[in-house]
């Protein structure tokens, strides 16, 4: 296969549950599609431990489930391309360029299903330690800390849900959280706080991570008082938000100014042509079934604005 020359009729850069959906609906409806991602299929579902919201479907673990769907989208014909896009080219062209290191893809459309990433701290000490006991992801690191001490930052879905999940490797989880309540789901706080191995700092932020090659200790600031502790522990998991990954195309003018790329209720941006879905989205939730719902109407719309290029060309 020529892969400078070659048409498609949809490319779909990101392959967590919006792309793979996405991938799904298109090959379905017999249209030429690829979908490229850098790494393993499922984005951030693939690093979650349980998944026991998706309609349909009591609990699974999130690679299980990411295995799946990519190959739905792979059995329907979607090419799976494994590559980092560098950049878009003529997005509001006809014919686009998605450059990536393996070389040039052409498309008719692309859907933009690039996610997010765990939002960093911030704190001195988290990317010298990274690797070494500052993680986001319990489902890929917990195993690594078994009967050890650990924290976990934040006080949402992700925290509280991976907090828990910690416990079957720690000893002890302290979940620092920089308010006096949590946002996570109720049921999910119910069986925090009924978990024996769990305990939590209130009002606090961790100021520093510090450890010699490893984390040993966390400098902690209250946020209402003022005072300063120190926090021995031998790892920390971060969850305090998300940042879209969108970087490799600021450029294009699709963005608001958190850098979540804009659609309408078709999933289309104001590039012709281009469309997104999922958690790079501006969006009120992110969700794997909202991810995925994003997908299919995504491959729904792109699969119109197909059939119009095509009569415009005949």
């Amino acid at each position: 296969m020529s892969e400078t020359n070659n048409l498609y009729d949809v490319i779909i850069i990101g392959g967590g549950p919006a792309g793979m959906a996405a991938g799904l609906y298109a090959g379905r409806a017999n249209l030429k599609v690829a979908l490229i991602e850098r790494g393993m299929p499922g984005g951030q579902a693939s690093t979650t431990h349980l998944i026991e919201n998706y309609p349909g479907v009591e609990s699974v673990d999130g690679p299980s489930l990411s295995m799946i769907m990519h190959k739905q989208a792979e059995d329907f014909g979607t090419e799976m391309i494994t590559g980092d896009v560098e950049r878009i080219e003529d997005a509001d062209q006809k014919i686009k360029k998605v450059i990536t290191g393996r070389g040039e893809f052409l498309t008719k459309t692309i859907i933009l299903a690039t996610g997010a990433e765990p939002r960093k701290l911030g704190a001195p000490g988290e990317d010298e330690l990274r690797g070494r006991g500052v993680s986001y992801c319990a489902t890929c690191d917990g195993a690594f800390f078994r009967d050890k001490e650990l924290v976990v930052v934040g006080g949402g879905d992700s925290a509280v849900e991976e907090g828990i999940y910690l416990t079957r490797h720690a000893s002890k989880v302290t979940i620092i959280h920089r308010r006096d309540t949590l946002r996570a789901q109720k049921i999910l706080q119910d069986r925090a706080f009924k978990n024996e191995k769990i305990n939590f700092i209130w009002d606090t932020t961790v100021e520093t991570i510090e450890g010699d090659g490893k984390v040993q200790k966390l400098q902690l600031k209250n946020t209402k008082t003022g005072e300063a502790s120190e926090f021995a522990c031998d790892g920390i998991f971060i969850y305090v938000g998300m940042v879209p990954n969108t970087k490799f195309f600021t450029d294009l003018p699709i963005l608001n100014e958190s850098g979540y790329v804009v659609t309408n209720d078709k999933m289309e941006t104001k590039l012709p042509g281009v469309f997104a879905a999922g958690d790079g989205r501006e969006t009120v939730l992110r969700q794997v079934v909202t991810a995925t719902a994003d997908g299919a109407v995504a491959a729904f719309y792109a699969g119109h604005y197909v059939e119009l290029w095509e009569e415009d060309q005949a």
